[in-house]
């Protein structure tokens, strides 16, 4: 199962769709979906290294602009869409006490939990819940994500050969680890946040 999503993602970096599969995953991830976008960026920076600061700024934007969309969600649609996502999700009762922590420490919550495997979409929707100052939010959503998506694409577009021959030998091993980081970023977001 993992080796045909990791060859379609790798098909899918050569395609002239690529960018657009990103940004959609990006701009998801960021407001509604549980999977990180790190999981099309990695195999796509691997097919194609010279392009990896492109992705990087694909996945940026389209993660920023997602946030924006999981911050009106938090601001206007909180009682309906907002408090059904967060609920799906398991953090309802937590996520007062996450609310509450933006009149302290929002800069440093929105800086912090966008470089973490914890879901962003919980930092988008709290901060439109919370009123947070709107170009502040959207600053530090550029900041976060852009030092996050940055850094995996640098790293892998010098690293990139000796990463891709381990990924793609111990595949099944890799593929479980980044689960594991997903559902554990989630663990801690209910139960540590």
């Amino acid at each position: 199962m993992f080796r045909k999503l990791y060859d379609w993602t790798m098909s899918l970096a050569a395609s002239n769709r690529a960018g657009w599969w990103l940004a959609g995953i990006s701009f998801a991830e960021s407001s509604f979906f549980p999977i990180p976008p790190d999981v099309m960026l990695v195999p796509m920076v691997l097919a194609r290294r010279e392009r990896a600061y492109v992705y990087a700024a694909i996945c940026t934007l389209a993660s920023v602009v997602g946030g924006m969309a999981g911050y009106a969600i938090g601001h206007l649609l909180y009682n309906s869409l907002g408090l059904w996502l967060i609920q799906l999700y398991g953090y309802g009762q937590k996520f007062d006490e996450f609310h509450l922590a933006y009149a302290h420490y929002g800069a440093w919550i929105i800086l912090i939990k966008g470089l973490t495997p914890i879901p962003f979409k919980l930092v988008t929707i709290a901060s439109g819940f919370a009123a947070y100052n709107f170009p502040l939010f959207v600053g530090l959503c550029v900041i976060t994500r852009g030092a996050r998506f940055f850094a995996v694409a640098a790293l892998l577009r010098l690293f990139g050969e000796p990463i891709r021959d381990f990924i793609e030998k111990r595949l099944d091993w890799v593929m479980l680890g980044v689960l594991v980081v997903v559902v554990g970023g989630f663990v801690v977001a209910r139960y540590a946040i």
